[in-house]
């Protein structure tokens, strides 16, 4: 199958063929899942497995960088103000991109928003990372909101193609 706009594959590469009525929507595909979360098949649970432990290994190695960096700056001696100053930084960013990125999981994040708090998440990475380990604990990232929207595509499908021949007559 391609796209009649651009000639590319209507699912992605990896991605088993996602269920869907004839001419209905079709599932958007997860980061490292694919479609495979529709019906947790195509080794959901292993994919699972993979990213909640390459998540945990993620943070736990951020977390040894930013020991490094902050070893850096005890070896620099700037001072206990800005080290001090440093690593609050490091915590609110972290505690933030947390709180982003798990608000991010049941709604579609505004894009606007997003945009300028780039450089706050990209000092926040660890709680990012963090949010991903303890959603994929659940489920796949983004998965249920991902659910949601589908079901209604697929329920709002099933409404508009019902065949009008068929509808009794009232009389």
């Amino acid at each position: 199958m391609s796209s009649d706009e651009n000639g590319t594959p209507a699912t992605p590469a990896g991605s088993p063929a996602a269920p869907a009525l004839p001419g209905g929507p079709r599932p958007e595909p997860l980061r490292f899942f694919g479609t495979s979360w529709v019906a947790h098949d195509d080794n959901y649970l292993l994919r699972r497995l993979g990213v909640t432990v390459g998540s945990l290994a993620a943070v736990i190695v951020s977390c040894l960088v930013l020991r490094f960096a902050y070893q850096g700056l005890e070896i620099a001696d700037i001072g206990s103000f800005v080290t001090v100053l440093v690593v609050v930084m490091f915590a609110v960013c972290s505690a933030l991109a947390f709180g982003h990125s798990w608000e991010g999981f049941g709604k579609r994040p505004d894009a606007d928003r997003t945009a300028n708090l780039r450089g706050l998440l990209a000092i926040g990475f660890v709680g990012a990372l963090a949010a991903y380990f303890v959603r994929s604990l659940a489920e796949a990232p983004g998965e249920k909101l991902h659910r949601q929207e589908y079901e209604a595509a697929r329920t709002q499908h099933e409404r508009r193609s019902r065949n009008p021949a068929k509808k009794r007559r009232r009389t």
